[in-house]
């Protein structure tokens, strides 16, 4: 039998939370390990002190406690560099150098990137001063969406019908200290994320998930950075698939390796679809987003801890021609919350196979579970078919309460 293997995850979110779970269930899996890792997460590994952006320190931890492979999924670790620090120092590690995946991280950086390498994107405009800003808008077409650089839970995000609208919004990314806003046409379509999983040369598709990003129900309210999510998304052909492996995927790829900056790890290429075989690219992700990466997991029949390592060694290309699919179809919706500290009750009455990831709730004196303003959890349901995953999600998040529980009714009607 092989050698089973300790492995290191490096964040503290939901999509953390989502691998964990994953990664718990394979036998060749001797103890896993997150820093920093949440309350949730403390209960099925051990969540080590250490911020996720101190590659030193979690150097340091690997190499002490005899670490097989290291698993970098937040924003903050993969800027820190943590990739190159430990390869440098021969330690296995799924994750994308910082300059590889600045492009993922950044959207002013993806925008120019897309534009350099001819990948079609929404017209755009990328500004760090406020009066070049509002000279934009004046004579932009509508509805535009605004952005900070970064997407972030706490960032401001808004998609404008007016010109009085966008300067409002202007004026609130830039009173609140933003260094640079992006302004770009906002598509009115399907919007999409082909998942790919790549060493830096070669690359294969994982899952298409479709997007819900809107508030509110029939794609109402403020644009957020995600609120739910289904997985296959029967919208986008293999046509337009292989289209984006071709014109996007493999095009960056080449371009960073020539840069000497080959990504590897996993990559979100966000789309929206113009009509049934088109689409125009809006971004990257560096990894899976919290709100579909246990939908994600799901799909995939192999295992991860396998295919992430002959990444990390340089044995994909060889080992893997295609990705096995699961046949598991799945849905997700993010329950939010109003304020800290409500008690979050009915956690224990919910389906043996009903997944729940945490954001950053936190237990109380009688270890029962309590919100963390904003997003607070995913509720993600897997079946053979999604009608089925949708009808049993939505019994199983009405076991789910706290107190003005907010979430879409929508996802994947």
């Amino acid at each position: 039998m092989d050698k089973k293997k300790k492995i290191l995850i490096v964040g503290h979110s939901a999509k953390e939370h989502a691998l964990l779970q994953k990664l718990n269930e394979y036998e060749n899996v001797e103890k896993i390990y997150a820093a920093p890792g949440n309350t949730a997460m403390s209960e099925i590994c051990e969540c080590v002190d250490i911020r996720e952006d101190d590659s030193q320190k979690l150097l340091e931890f690997v190499l002490e406690n005899g670490i097989d492979l290291t698993v970098a999924c937040s924003k903050k670790s993969i800027k820190s560099d943590i990739s190159d620090l430990f390869q440098a120092n021969s330690q296995l590690i799924f994750a994308p150098a910082a300059g590889a995946a600045n492009f993922a991280i950044s959207r002013s950086v993806a925008k120019k990137f897309m534009y350099k390498q001819r990948i079609p994107t929404p017209k755009f405009g990328i500004f760090e001063k406020p009066q070049l800003a509002a000279d934009y808008v004046k004579n932009a077409s509508y509805p535009i969406l605004i952005g900070s650089d970064e997407d972030s839970d706490t960032s401001v995000k808004a998609v404008c019908s007016t010109v009085s609208m966008a300067r409002q919004c202007l004026d609130d990314l830039f009173l609140s200290d933003e260094k640079k806003v992006v302004l770009e046409d906002f598509i009115n379509g399907h919007e999409f994320t082909l998942y790919v999983v790549t060493d830096g040369y070669q690359a294969l598709p994982l899952a298409v998930s479709a997007d819900y990003r809107f508030m509110e129900n029939g794609n109402g309210g403020l644009y957020t950075t995600g609120v739910g999510s289904f997985v296959p998304d029967y919208k986008v052909s293999e046509n337009v698939i292989s289209s984006i492996m071709n014109n996007v995927v493999f095009n960056i790829l080449k371009s960073l390796e020539h840069r000497g900056t080959p990504y590897l790890g996993i990559l979100g290429v966000e789309c929206v679809l113009t009509d049934e075989n088109n689409y125009l690219t809006t971004g990257f992700t560096p990894f899976l987003k919290d709100y579909d990466a246990a939908g994600v997991l799901n799909s995939i029949g192999e295992n991860l801890l396998d295919l992430f390592e002959a990444c990390a060694i340089g044995s994909f290309a060889d080992d893997y021609f295609s990705i096995k699919n699961s046949n598991l179809s799945s849905v997700s919706v993010v329950l939010s919350a109003r304020h800290d500290g409500l008690l979050i009750s009915g956690l224990d009455k919910v389906d043996d196979n009903t997944f729940v990831n945490h954001f950053s709730t936190a237990k109380n004196e009688y270890l029962e579970y309590e919100t963390n303003k904003g997003r607070t959890l995913v509720v993600t349901q897997s079946s053979s078919t999604l009608s089925g995953a949708r009808k049993n999600l939505y019994e199983n998040v009405d076991v789910i309460d706290f107190k003005n529980k907010k979430y879409r009714t929508d996802i994947c009607n």
